[in-house]
């Protein structure tokens, strides 16, 4: 309980307690008895009632999500302030506050019973680009302009009548023409969501121009005609079918990718194993060759050192032949026409010869 309502309450209070001492020296003199006791407190009670009276008058209080205007008896007939939040003095029994609220509204229609802010159907009825009727459950979601209570929400609209002569009518027509640019198609599904835009912009700027501030705007349903219904729902079918023989289509073609992939990557395999193997036995067979080529060059290159070593020295060649003489060999026998004769040392302690037969 606030301030100004014990204020209230007391004053009552005290009127009563007038009345009751009225009563006391009307009864006091009616038995002869003395009123001067009760004169007095009834002067102290209409002081108090009145003075009571006239703070709770004059004394208001404005909750923060509010704004008053005043109503004076003083020329033009409203201040042209409004009252900001918190405890506030006007002139008693001159003045009145009417406060409004500048918190955030919400105006819905709606087809269904029970949710719009008028009961029964208050959907609004429109046509498509292509003549198409649709019936469209929106809400406007908004809020007073503090700065513009006086002038606008409490003058032009005559005391708040802002709802009827503002939110609903230009809600509704904003909606009827924002739709008639757009295929029943394009409302229904595709284009949703721009049509919402639409509207959304549109009311910011016609409530802007009559003190309100669109917050947002929700469009809640789009209903078509059973007819259309039922023609919109097979389409939705047959692109559901569509859809599912691509997305079939497009897993065998995965799966066929993957094949000739995994073909691929086996031939690629072979191939590089096959080359590999190539690679190597050219590089085998190089290496022998190569090898090869070495060993005849130094076999070459040792008969010519040894041909020239004959020739210049003659008794080279008789130590080849000795020198390939198997170690065990004691006796040698040589043609008779031979006249050579071989030490062969070591081959017994006396110092045995060979000779000819």
């Amino acid at each position: 309980m606030n301030l100004i309502s014990i204020l209230s309450i007391l004053a009552a209070a005290s009127w009563l307690g007038i009345i009751g001492a009225v009563a006391l020296a009307v009864a006091r003199a009616a038995r002869g008895e003395g009123t001067k006791g009760v004169s007095g407190l009834i002067i102290v009670a209409v002081i108090v009632a009145i003075a009571l009276n006239v703070l709770s008058a004059g004394l208001v209080f404005i909750e923060p999500n509010e704004r008053g205007v005043v109503i004076t008896i003083r020329e033009g007939g409203v201040r042209p302030v409004a009252l900001q939040p918190g405890l506030r003095w006007v002139i008693p029994f001159a003045e009145t506050v009417v406060t409004y609220s500048i918190s955030s509204q919400n105006y819905t229609m709606s087809i269904a019973s029970g949710e719009g802010a008028i009961a029964g159907d208050d959907s609004v009825e429109s046509r498509t680009q292509d003549l198409q009727q649709i019936k469209v459950d929106g809400s406007v979601i908004f809020k007073i302009d503090p700065s513009r209570v006086i002038e606008d929400i409490h003058i032009r609209w005559e005391g708040g009548q802002y709802i009827d002569r503002l939110v609903r009518p230009q809600s509704r027509g904003v909606i009827r023409q924002a739709v008639s640019g757009f295929t029943v198609q394009q409302v229904y599904a595709e284009n949703r969501a721009d049509l919402e835009r639409i509207i959304e912009e549109d009311l910011r700027v016609i409530f802007a121009e009559g003190g309100l501030i669109l917050e947002s705007f929700v469009l809640r349903n789009i209903a078509v005609t059973p007819e259309y219904a039922a023609v919109l729902e097979a389409k939705q079918i047959a692109d559901q079918r569509v859809l599912e023989e691509e997305n079939i289509t497009r897993q065998r073609f995965e799966v066929a990718r993957q094949v000739e992939i995994s073909a691929e990557g086996e031939a690629n395999a072979a191939v590089a194993r096959a080359t590999g193997q190539a690679d190597s036995l050219r590089i085998t067979a190089s290496a022998e060759a190569d090898a090869r080529l070495i060993k005849a060059e130094a076999e070459a290159q040792a008969l010519r050192l040894l041909g020239a070593a004959i020739e210049e020295y003659p008794d080279v060649l008789l130590l080849q032949y000795i020198q390939k003489l198997a170690e065990n060999i004691t006796v040698m026998l040589l043609p008779s026409d031979n006249p050579f004769l071989f030490p062969l040392p070591g081959l017994n302690d006396t110092g045995s010869s060979i000779g000819t037969p």
